[in-house]
């Protein structure tokens, strides 16, 4: 793949990130909403007993929405006596700075807390809420709300079975959110007063979110959002200024319970999977005009999940992930072609359930639904794919808490790990250890 096309669409989704530091990772995903790391000097191995732990936060509340880190505080998501919030830590020590409720919890019996990523941008965090969908923007600093609107208030949203889990895109002035309604699938609000500037029907009619989160590119000097929607909505791009439908893929026909993993984008390329058996494709798109694109199939799995709740990770032209329903299995594809470079048999000795990826200083951080953490270093052939170092995550404190779905995040020469109520953060940084 071309450096300076991929540099290209790396520095808009930067662009749209108003990242606060080149090491913090202020969005779902970090900087460019592909979850990798800019840092380097990183260790390349780790003790048995993994790396030494800086400090662990308490009393976080339910939730598995990994958090983001800008200007030396950390922003995360989790219920708190029957309330869904945000709150905020110190990066140094982990202490708690504030919490902002913002909405009732969605489901007192079966509740695994908020699963969205606070988005921080120019010293503004913008979030959305598991029941409602409250989409809102607070201080960075006071955790004081400016303004809130509703998916299911305000464009009448279906709470799908999992509640909201998008993560908003700040792109200049404006909050890109997945409403996944009949009257919006995607919508852009003004970042100083939260009013529409316009919203995206995509014909949906069904609605259903499909919790999947937005991003940016642009193919031929047309700017768009790429997001899946729930049900039978399909994958989208609409353009970013308008909010104009430029194309719409069903042919998946993109149902069952959830399509969470984030698509990759880079150079003219789609890649898409959904969890929960909802299928996989790999897009080719190409402008054909000042406000139109025109989109290919060039692969598809019907049927195939692919990628559950751990997304997937693009280094040197080949997709890294885990495959399967509730599963890990390792698997790398090529990105331009959709052709599968390997296929693992099984997960690794000691690993179970989903697992989420992450990227820093040419090593998978990988963290497994059990507990496990591995460290990896990747390779498009099977035989160099190795684990290099891993350890056991510290078990869950409290049984209400049942899944450990976030992602790992990387940042500041650090490497943090939520697990619902708790965060652990560890020092990775080579000079420091």
């Amino acid at each position: 793949m071309p450096a300076r096309a991929c540099s290209i669409v790396l520095g808009l989704l930067i662009a749209g990130a108003a990242v606060a530091g080149p090491n913090d990772w202020p969005q779902w995903r970090g900087p460019a909403r592909d979850g990798k790391s800019p840092e380097k000097g990183l260790l390349k191995s780790w003790p048995k007993s993994g790396p030494a732990k800086s400090w662990t936060a308490t009393n976080l509340g339910g939730g598995f929405g990994a958090p983001s880190i800008a200007e030396g505080k950390i922003y995360g998501m989790g219920t708190r006596e029957g309330k869904d919030g945000v709150w905020a830590l110190n990066e140094s020590t982990g202490k708690e700075l504030w919490f902002t409720p913002l909405d009732d919890v969605r489901n007192v019996n079966q509740n695994n807390g908020p699963a969205s990523t606070p988005t921080f941008a120019n010293g503004k965090v913008y979030a959305v809420t598991n029941k409602n969908g409250v989409v809102a923007k607070l201080d960075a600093k006071s955790g004081k709300v400016e303004w809130t609107k509703s998916y299911v208030k305000d464009w009448g949203a279906g709470v799908p079975s999992w509640g909201f889990c998008d993560s908003v895109l700040v792109d200049g002035d404006s909050v890109i959110c997945a409403p996944s309604s009949g009257k919006a699938a995607i919508a852009a609000l003004k970042i100083d007063s939260g009013d529409v500037k316009w919203a995206t029907a995509a014909g949906n009619p069904g609605g259903g979110a499909g919790y999947c989160s937005p991003v940016k590119t642009t193919i031929g000097g047309v700017p768009m959002y790429i997001v899946v929607l729930g049900n039978a909505g399909g994958a989208i791009g609409v353009h970013a200024e308008t909010g104009k439908l430029l194309w719409q893929h069903k042919n998946n026909a993109y149902g069952g319970v959830a399509q969470i993993p984030t698509p990759i984008v880079a150079e003219d390329r789609v890649f898409i999977s959904t969890a929960y058996g909802g299928g996989s494709a790999l897009l080719q798109l190409s402008a054909s005009g000042k406000d139109s694109v025109e989109m290919k199939e060039l692969w598809s799995a019907k049927g195939d999940p692919m990628n559950h709740h751990g997304n997937m990770i693009l280094i040197d032209g080949y997709v890294y992930f885990g495959h399967g329903q509730n599963k890990g299995v390792p698997v790398c594809y090529d990105f331009k072609t959709g052709e599968k470079a390997w296929h693992a048999d099984r997960e690794p000795q000691g690993a179970g359930g989903s697992a989420a990826y992450s990227y820093a200083d040419g090593m998978l951080y990988i963290r497994y639904q059990n507990g496990l953490m591995t460290l990896v270093k990747p390779s498009p052939k099977e035989d160099d794919h190795k684990i290099v170092s891993q350890f056991n995550l510290p078990p869950p404190n409290d049984k209400r808490f049942s899944q450990s779905w976030a992602h790992p995040v990387i940042a500041n020469g650090k490497l943090y790990i939520r697990d619902q109520n708790l965060m652990y953060c560890y020092n990775i940084k080579a000079s420091t250890n």
